[in-house]
């Protein structure tokens, strides 16, 4: 006889818990948008001008799957590139870099900047709570030091890539995984890699008062308050609320910003996002720290907006201002 499962929590179309402790991530939202969370297959020779492939690295008990694209014109370049080192979002509970709409944007990111793509597996909520995902994520880091020194062995950035010039960029949840990173990266020596730029995009910077810009900004479909809630109260340890330094930076409860080694930021917001609100307090708190910090806003956009791949493909502003999105994290990277 099959014991019935019961469900006991759910994040609509995106997530369900049952109480067994299992977790269902299929999509059971509208179906036009499946496509965008189907896993793209790795695939070393090159497709409309990119290769990409997966590689495993072992980090202290656990094995950590690792995405890499790999630009075709650079590939035949004795020029060595940047590498980018990219965290995926999802609230720390779903998503991952192999999806459709992942692969489909750092295609495009890797053959506009012409670097290489590095994209962790982030082990996710609430089977893993934070901050595991920033210490996979930091992990991951590691790892790169270790090619750079011959320590492991990664052939297409051993003999492509650049490690003088290494960016991390990461968008939503993936956004504060990049602060906490280069937080990190500021306090050990990490020779011969120096981590030249951090690139939150569309951070999820909270706190645990609703800003103005949550109570009146349009919910989309990459960001309800709703998914904004459960997501977080997922994610974060036990006990914690959204003024957890994770996920409120400049908040009291985080390190003083003054007290932090950080790259240059690059703060992507999209002007009509639910927490823009709280990513301008970080930006403010930032420049009030005498921080290296440029704020690009993308007007008129939301959350995520360049992620989903039908409104690229069918709206023309939404299409040119991903367009011009991605140009900036190209000009930033060569800039820097």
């Amino acid at each position: 006889m099959v014991q019935q499962k019961n469900l006991v929590d759910e994040v609509s179309g995106w997530l369900r818990i049952y109480d067994d402790g299992s977790v269902d991530r299929t999509w059971t939202g509208p179906a036009q948008f499946k496509f965008m969370s189907d896993p793209v297959p790795s695939h070393e020779k090159f497709i409309d001008g990119i290769a990409v492939r997966d590689t495993i690295i072992s980090r202290e008990g656990h094995d950590l799957r690792v995405r890499l694209y790999l630009p075709e014109k650079a590939s035949e370049s004795k020029k060595k590139l940047p590498i980018i080192l990219h965290f995926q979002g999802g609230g720390f509970c779903i998503s991952e870099p192999d999806w459709f709409m992942y692969y489909q944007i750092y295609v495009r990111v890797a053959l506009s900047t012409q670097a290489i793509v590095v994209s962790p597996f982030l082990r996710r909520a609430p089977e893993h709570r934070l901050p595991t995902a920033i210490d996979d994520a930091f992990d991951t880091l590691l790892w790169l030091q270790s090619v750079a020194r011959s320590g492991s062995r990664e052939p297409w950035l051993e003999e492509h890539g650049d490690f003088n010039r290494l960016f991390l960029i990461g968008d939503s949840s993936g956004g504060n995984v990049v602060h906490e990173v280069a937080s990190r990266a500021g306090s050990v020596d990490l020779s011969p890699v120096r981590v030249a730029g951090a690139i939150p995009v569309h951070p999820g910077f909270v706190r645990s008062e609703r800003s103005r810009s949550e109570l009146e900004m349009p919910q989309s479909p990459f960001l309800t308050l709703d998914m904004l809630d459960k997501f977080l109260e997922l994610a974060l340890p036990v006990g914690a609320t959204k003024d957890h330094p994770i996920t409120c930076p400049m908040g009291e409860a985080a390190p003083a910003l003054e007290g932090l080694k950080l790259p240059a930021v690059l703060l992507c917001v999209a002007e009509m996002d639910l927490v823009r609100d709280t990513e301008m307090e970080y930006y403010e708190a930032m420049k009030k720290a005498n921080k290296d910090v440029e704020l690009y806003v993308s007007h008129g956009m939301s959350h995520s907006f360049y992620l989903n791949k039908v409104a690229v493909d069918t709206d023309p502003n939404v299409s040119a201002k991903t367009d011009a999105f991605i140009t900036k994290i190209k000009e930033f990277i060569q800039e820097h």
